[in-house]
């Protein structure tokens, strides 16, 4: 039987930096009965991203913060938006290079993740933020058999 669930989070954001959604994204699939086929994560924003990184080492997290300071740095002369600051125009150009949606296979109601990966929402801006992230899991439920290809 085919099964479908779609919800929205609100996330608070303490300023540049990553808000491990995992957890959150993970009940969502066991809640919508959903044993095989796909969640789609989207944010509804232009100055924050979703990305699946490691989520063992910190650092990981860290040196891509890092990296991005240093390919779009603040305050960049070459950009002409700054409605809202010197960090306004690179957090869309971090957007744009890193995506505002994911989409992950589910298998056996749960998110088919390797190991070492956590989905992100990955705040860009200075300040803190709220951000809506809409989540929808769609897929079958009560298969046949075990192996998805009932």
């Amino acid at each position: 039987m085919r099964a479908m669930l779609q919800d929205e989070m609100e996330i608070a954001t303490s300023g540049r930096g990553f808000v491990e959604l995992t957890q959150d994204v993970r009940a969502m699939v066991a809640d919508s009965g959903v044993q095989y086929g796909l969640v789609h994560v989207f944010t509804q924003h232009t100055s924050c991203s979703l990305l699946i990184t490691e989520n063992a080492d910190p650092q990981v997290r860290a040196d891509l913060e890092r990296y991005f300071a240093r390919i779009v740095p603040d305050g960049d002369p070459l950009f002409l938006h700054d409605d809202e600051g010197a960090d306004d125009m690179p957090a869309h150009v971090r957007a744009a290079l890193t995506g505002v949606s994911l989409t992950v296979p589910v298998t056996r109601s749960d998110l088919a993740l390797g190991t070492w990966q956590g989905i992100y929402l990955w705040e860009h801006r200075v300040r803190p933020h709220r951000r809506v992230v809409t989540v929808t899991v769609t897929g079958y439920g009560e298969l046949a058999n075990d192996n998805g290809n009932g």
